[in-house]
């Protein structure tokens, strides 16, 4: 039987600014010490997207020493919207966002060149066709990494900052020695279309400069539990 899981890829992306944005901090932008699990997913689906296959993160190394720098940046408070469906049949006024009303400065605490060396894998999803295999999307994906092809500007967090992205060199670069807690981090979003989406969080930690992923959201929760027990004195 054809194996439905790729073997662990590695990507190297580099930016003079990032910002991971903690949730719980909404109003102002403070960024996470270290890129989120989600934020690697997402540049690599940046570099090869398809319905049939689905990224998951193992590690991301940190090269470059954790520095953050404070600066502050227009924002607006508002997304702009789309129209409604009857506007669009039957037109109407659209609705209309004009970014120097709705315009408000807000500080940012972002990292200052980040450096960080993804591994990670993907799986065939059920809408892989009879002609997807794991070879096919694994040579694709090679092929355009080397070639710095993407189907948008791979970014750090913010769509501002952009990522530098190139194949890993032999022999791989040393992540930092830095071990410490990264407190509660956003592992990614259960997207359901019936009960809505479900941001996941896990105790994430750096070891000698490398965070070590959960392999699935059971683990992250698991994690969280454990580590919630042990908070409060309890057995898990």
């Amino acid at each position: 039987m054809a194996s439905t899981r790729s073997p662990v890829l590695r990507v190297r992306a580099s930016g003079p600014l990032a910002c991971f944005t903690r949730p719980e901090l909404k109003v102002e932008r403070v960024s996470y010490p270290v890129m989120t699990p989600s934020a690697a997913r997402g540049l690599l689906e940046a570099i090869l997207w398809k319905p049939a296959i689905r990224w998951h993160i193992a590690r991301i190394h940190v090269l470059k020493e954790i520095s953050f720098m404070a600066f502050r940046r227009n924002e607006v408070n508002n997304r702009a919207s789309t129209p409604a469906k009857a506007i669009v049949e039957h037109g109407g006024v659209a609705p209309v966002l004009f970014a120097d009303d709705d315009r408000a400065q807000r500080n940012t605490i972002a990292l200052s060149g980040v450096d960080y060396l993804i591994d990670a894998w993907f799986e065939m999803t059920p809408k892989a066709g009879p002609e997807d295999n794991v070879t096919k999307f694994v040579e694709m994906f090679t092929r355009r990494l080397e070639k710095g092809q993407h189907y948008h500007q791979p970014y750090l967090g913010c769509r501002e900052f952009i990522a530098e992205v190139e194949p890993v060199t032999d022999p791989p670069p040393q992540a930092i020695d830095d071990d410490r807690d990264l407190g509660l981090m956003l592992w990614d979003i259960e997207f359901d279309g019936l009960s809505g989406n479900r941001p996941i969080f896990f105790p994430a930690r750096l070891e000698s400069g490398v965070l070590n992923v959960p392999a699935d959201p059971r683990e992250a929760l698991r994690l969280w539990r454990e580590q919630s027990a042990v908070a409060k004195g309890v057995a898990p």
